[in-house]
């Protein structure tokens, strides 16, 4: 049995396909970790969403923004755009956001020592407090009260995590956490949303720029596990010892990359994305 990571899918069916069959893929023998944003912006989000769907079990899907924002269409709270109105409109619409609201927040298996989320785990919280928080999350997106919930989660404030936060400023800060962020202030990690391009990592640059990618900040509390996650086309794939980053940019006329898990050594597995919005 073979266990891979994919990143961002964004609706590129085409070049998903392309991929598993290059990995060999098998639903009856393999595994298939997905970190978020399965659908938007791509022509074909109907066809990538029901795949995944149907892959079952062999499939751990992790929530990331535009995949909110699905959902946020499909209850009425934001407007459909242009890329998303065809499944919006699907006969099995219903159906699909359903099984949609009904992913989590976090992935852990300890077991290969990896997680997986779609942006980050915030610098301020440990894995027990990462796993609590995405737990609370998951309780308003599966119930019924999920328009109104949405409806007070979008917002770029409160920007530091505080024990002491309630109601939907707290759910707003757990959601960027996991969802939106990039960037977070080299001082007192306060989160950053205005910056979306990759780091500077020339030492005089860094030196001067009072922002850092979040798994970089030198105050993170120390996850005992690789954190797997995607969300950041611009950073593109990146590892270290702590993180593994997936979002080539397939959408943009990047790539689709795969990850091997259940090997002693992480390596990229890619295919090139014709599919550019």
């Amino acid at each position: 049995m073979a266990i891979y990571a994919i990143g961002d899918l964004q609706g590129c069916y085409d070049s998903l396909q392309q991929l598993l069959e290059k990995l060999e893929f098998s639903p009856e023998k393999d595994q298939l970790w997905f970190a978020g944003d399965l659908v938007n912006r791509g022509k074909k989000s109907l066809k990538t969403l029901r795949f995944v769907k149907s892959l079952g079990d062999s499939a751990t899907v992790v929530l990331g923004n535009h995949d909110i924002t699905l959902l946020a269409m499909h209850y009425g709270v934001l407007r459909p755009n242009a890329s998303l109105k065809k499944l919006l409109k699907a006969k099995d619409a219903d159906e699909l956001m359903d099984w949609l609201r009904n992913r989590p927040m976090l992935h852990v298996d300890e077991s290969l020592g990896f997680c997986m989320v779609h942006a980050g785990i915030s610098p301020e919280w440990t894995l027990k407090k990462a796993q609590k928080y995405a737990k609370e999350m998951e309780v308003p997106l599966r119930s019924a009260s999920i328009k109104v919930w949405l409806e007070n989660v979008y917002g770029n404030k409160p920007r530091r995590w505080s024990k002491t936060l309630e109601s939907y400023a707290r759910h707003r800060y757990i959601l960027n956490s996991f969802t939106r962020m990039r960037y977070c202030d080299k001082k007192d990690g306060a989160l950053n949303f205005s910056l979306k391009g990759p780091p500077v990592y020339q030492s005089k640059m860094r030196k001067r720029n009072k922002k850092v990618p979040w798994f970089l900040w030198k105050k993170r509390k120390k996850i005992p596990l690789r954190i797997i996650f995607g969300h950041w086309s611009s950073l593109g794939y990146y590892q270290d010892e702590n993180v593994i980053a997936l979002d080539t940019g397939c959408v943009w006329g990047g790539q689709l990359t795969a990850i091997r898990l259940d090997r002693d050594i992480v390596t990229a597995i890619s295919q090139p994305c014709r599919n550019k919005v």
